[in-house]
């Protein structure tokens, strides 16, 4: 029998997963989907095969309002997935990790869908404490919509320092790939970048999103940033301070269990690859001397084009998570 309205605003067994044209795609989830689905874009792993489609409009009629949210806004390549999965183990809140329907909004931005997927992602299960959503890069230029409709959301906003951040974003060809590919779908939020080789595209990129992180942190008292390199290198301490400022129902014991379990021994977006934060620092040290000219250009891009970098870092360095 096929749910009912009431029943799809309610249980996130009936799970929003994108848009398709004037339709709504749904597919079916449960907990144990949700916690194996690295991703909730292309690559879900839903609870059974086939997915249900209804018209936007009639799910727009019912004008339910989003409850209590969490939300995990990063800069990409900082620890983001890894920081949601290890919450995910912790306790009964539900982690969504970057939903495709509100990357889809942030590329094409429309108000009433807006409301419908913040409803929809806000759903939790009987006992659980608020959903927490984990966005994606696309999502940090919705972000000043997001912050009107849940000014009081508990916010982790996850970032790097411009240099730390291009050794991450300057790797290797696939990670410029996906550089030139991003900052392209996000070139009206970008300015004038037609001209920019990759290390001005990444600190153009960079500098929107703090812009975007700065203004949302005045905006939302319940917004607290986290240097990524805080949580690589002292991950019990800062995903406790992380669950304590979610709110979330620890067990004695579990942080050291998911820190000392698997998930910190491989790769986050994919748990067959062993890698670790030894791994990560030499990595980071290898690439610091590869990429030494590129970063001196970006530094210099953002000197030229950003008179306000001081005090953005400023404001989010005073919205620290303390850790």
């Amino acid at each position: 029998m096929a749910p009912t309205i009431d029943q799809l605003f309610a249980s996130p067994d009936h799970y929003l997963h994108s848009f398709e044209g004037d339709t709504a795609v749904f597919v079916a989830m449960d907990r144990a989907a949700y916690q194996r689905s690295i991703f909730l874009d292309r690559r879900i792993s839903p609870a059974a095969e086939g997915a249900m489609r209804l018209p936007i409009a009639t799910l727009l009629q019912a004008h339910y309002k989003p409850a209590a949210t969490g939300w995990i806004f990063h800069v990409a390549h900082c620890g983001s997935t890894l920081l949601a999965r290890a919450l995910g183990e912790l306790g009964e809140n539900l982690v969504l990790r970057e939903p495709l329907a509100l990357r889809q909004l942030a590329l094409e931005p429309d108000p009433a869908r807006l409301e419908l997927v913040l409803a929809m992602l806000s759903k939790r299960y009987p006992g659980a404490g608020p959903s927490i959503i984990k966005a994606n890069v696309p999502v940090n230029f919705l972000l000043d919509a997001i912050a009107a409709a849940e000014p009081d959301a508990r916010t982790i906003f996850l970032h790097l320092p411009l240099s730390d951040y291009l050794l991450a974003i300057l790797r290797s060809d696939n990670h410029r790939a996906w550089l030139r590919g991003v900052t392209g779908q996000l070139a009206p939020h970008l300015g004038d970048i037609a001209s920019l080789n990759d290390p001005q595209l990444a600190a153009a990129l960079w500098l929107a999103m703090m812009r975007h992180f700065a203004t949302a942190i005045e905006a939302m008292p319940g917004a607290r940033s986290l240097n990524a390199e805080k949580f690589y290198n002292a991950p019990r301490e800062a995903l406790g301070a992380v669950a304590d400022h979610f709110g979330m129902a620890v067990e004695a014991g579990a942080i050291d269990a998911v820190v000392s379990g698997p998930l910190f021994s491989t790769y986050s977006k994919n748990p067959t690859r062993a890698f670790d934060n030894d791994a990560r620092l030499t990595r980071k040290a290898d690439m610091a001397e590869v990429l030494g000219d590129d970063i001196a250009e970006a530094q210099n891009w953002v000197e030229r084009n950003a008179p306000d970098a001081d005090d953005l870092a400023k404001t989010i360095a005073g919205s620290a998570l303390k850790v």
